[in-house]
């Protein structure tokens, strides 16, 4: 009871919520204290977990039944910390000192069905969740793990999604090499209108007109015809450079945008889902406001939250040993 009130509020909140409903008297800080010392036991049984599988000592059974596609989001999200957590480390603020550390989260869910207008629909009660402030090399682990864990070597599509950045495609070549590698859809467009905002003094009033076309050629996955019409508008010096900077993150991420593709095959084209997870379970636990955390603490209440997050079937205090039988 008390992981389950301090993986979903604030410390002193979960305190008064234990008194109120269970008559269960505790200090904020034991509270605190308890959930932490949880999460990072529950963390610790993950990571050893994680490390059997992917050194194929353990070898979890293939689910039952077998689900048509698999999916792996993956995105990370800066968590407030105290100053001795950032001391050293580089930051975007005017200081040039970070005041955030970035927790890595993965989600993973299964898909057996589209909708009566074509669109995949998530099954229901699927979805799985990981996490970590460690770096990518050992966040690479985990999602290896998981995906073999969840399946990923007998589902007939296994798809990664990501919102572009090299670390996650990093991942997702080395550890699944097989797996269908899509962007972002809506990160994609995203960059799309800071282009034609870059070109906006040379399109002048076309500039509405440019980006239309330019979305369809996106909707479609011709990333050659983008970058043919950017290249059109002859630019120099520091627009020049700009402007390869833009069109590299479309000529580098072609093959994971062929939309059209995609989408006639049944598959999710957005990372919703993991934008979600970083705003529901690490945001509003982890980044509300006054909030600084160890890293210690935000990685044990993090565990914590991905599990409350996750189907039934992983969640640690769905398990018998921590159940009383009914009568």
């Amino acid at each position: 009871m008390n992981d389950r009130a301090a993986a979903a509020g604030p410390f002193a909140g979960a305190a008064g919520l234990l008194e109120d409903l269970a008559g269960v008297r505790l200090t904020a800080k034991r509270v605190e204290r308890a959930a932490e010392a949880s999460g990072a036991a529950q963390a610790a049984a993950v990571r050893e977990r994680s490390g059997l599988i992917t050194s194929r000592k353990v070898a979890p059974l293939p689910p039952s039944p077998v689900p048509d596609k698999l999916y792996a989001v993956i995105d990370g999200t800066g968590v407030p910390m105290t100053s001795k957590e950032t001391a050293g480390r580089g930051g975007k603020g005017e200081d040039g000192r970070a005041r955030t550390r970035e927790v890595k989260l993965a989600v993973f869910f299964t898909q057996d069905k589209v909708d009566d207008d074509g669109y995949p629909v998530r099954d229901r009660d699927s979805s799985s969740y990981i996490a970590t402030f460690e770096p990518a090399a050992v966040f690479a682990d985990l999602v290896k793990a998981e995906g073999i864990r969840r399946g990923a070597d007998h589902v007939r599509q296994f798809t990664i999604l990501g919102d572009g950045a090299a670390w996650i495609w990093n991942i997702a070549s080395s550890k699944f090499p097989e797996a269908t590698q899509i962007v972002d859809l809506f990160h994609a467009r995203e960059h799309l209108h800071d282009l034609a905002r870059l070109l906006e003094f040379m399109l002048l009033d076309r500039k509405d007109e440019w980006l239309a076309a330019r979305l369809e050629d996106l909707d479609y996955g011709d990333i050659d015809g983008i970058c043919r019409a950017a290249r059109a508008y002859p630019l120099e010096g520091i627009k020049k450079d700009e402007l390869a900077t833009a069109l590299g993150y479309f000529e580098n991420n072609a093959p994971r945008m062929r939309y059209h593709w995609f989408r006639s095959c049944g598959l999710f084209v957005g990372s919703g889902v993991v934008e979600s997870g970083c705003k529901s379970v690490i945001g509003q636990r982890l980044k509300l406001s006054g909030m600084h955390w160890t890293a210690a603490g935000a990685d044990a209440i993090t565990t914590l939250r991905c599990q409350l997050a996750s189907r039934p079937e992983d969640q640690i205090w769905r398990t018998p040993r921590n159940q009383t039988p009914a009568a």
